[in-house]
């Protein structure tokens, strides 16, 4: 049996949630050694602030650009720019998929490659989420290829806003177009340990679920 806690980004994203909300995610990524906490960047101070005394280090991740990726690169820029001083450490960025649906490709890896610069100098780290559920396979080796170049860190699957999440074929093709130095995020639709651990053994290094404390409670 695989034990998922360290794979697992604990996430709460709900546009109703509040700070009592995130106060018990953290309570659960302490009590179960998550390997991360993903918040909106509204509550990535807070998030900090509750994570302070943690005994484990569990990192802080943040969207930008979420959830339709179609902001200005400036606007993403910003955000990013923020996150990073409120204390975020990994920042989970939707790529510009109307650009890329134009077939922008360039204007989409300088976007990319502008925040990962951004990123990286300050030791945190780039998950571009491309919403496997809008490409076909071309699309599909075209924004590894663009992931690549752009010097990403993680190809995360799904914002959880698109039809369908993440699939053992799509890890599965994404891990034999990307190279070994980029990692897999799976996310969107995850809410077992079979499905979990099937990602997992599919390739993924990560697993982006609002279900991790039930997960590894029922495993």
């Amino acid at each position: 049996m695989t034990h998922l806690s360290p794979y697992i980004d604990h996430t709460l994203l709900r546009p109703t949630s509040n700070e009592t909300d995130i106060r018990k995610l953290c309570e659960e990524a302490w009590i179960h050694q998550f390997k991360a906490v993903c918040v909106a960047p509204t509550f990535v101070a807070y998030t900090k602030e509750m994570l302070e005394y943690c005994p484990v280090k569990i990192e802080i991740a943040t969207v930008i650009g979420f959830p339709l990726g179609f902001s200005t690169t400036a606007s993403k820029m910003f955000e990013a720019r923020a996150a990073l001083a409120d204390g975020a450490s990994e920042l989970d960025v939707v790529m510009n998929i109307s650009q890329f649906k134009s077939m922008a490709y360039l204007s989409v890896r300088d976007e990319l490659r502008q925040l990962a610069d951004l990123v990286h100098d300050n030791g945190a780290k780039l998950k571009v989420i491309i919403e496997t559920a809008y490409l076909d396979s071309f699309e599909l080796y075209t924004i590894c290829e663009i992931c690549s170049e752009a010097q990403a860190d993680f190809v995360n699957t799904s914002t959880g806003f698109a039809p369908t999440g993440a699939k053992v074929e799509t890890i599965q093709k994404l891990r034999s177009i990307l190279p070994p130095q980029i990692k897999i995020k799976a996310s969107g639709g995850i809410d077992t340990y079979e499905q979990a651990s099937s990602l997992i053994q599919a390739g993924a290094e990560r697993i982006g679920t609002s279900s991790g404390a039930s997960i590894v409670t029922t495993a």
